[in-house]
């Protein structure tokens, strides 16, 4: 009796969301924490980080306003 045929390939391909990578974060209007980071994500962004660049954005989306 012949093993059934084992499966050598990856699984199957990942679709990304047609938003990929999402936009950046819109900063709170008059709000001086969001305009620095803003800042900071264009200087990251400049500098080719975009690990930097997702940090920012996660930080702008979070603050308290």
């Amino acid at each position: 009796m012949t093993a059934p045929p084992r499966r050598t390939s990856m699984a199957d391909p990942v679709y990304l969301p047609d938003m990929f990578p999402p936009a950046d974060t819109a900063p709170a209007p008059g709000c001086g924490r969001c305009a620095e980071l803003a800042a900071d994500r264009a200087t990251a962004r400049a500098e080719g980080d975009l690990s930097a660049v997702s940090d920012a954005n996660v930080l702008i989306r979070r603050h308290p306003h």
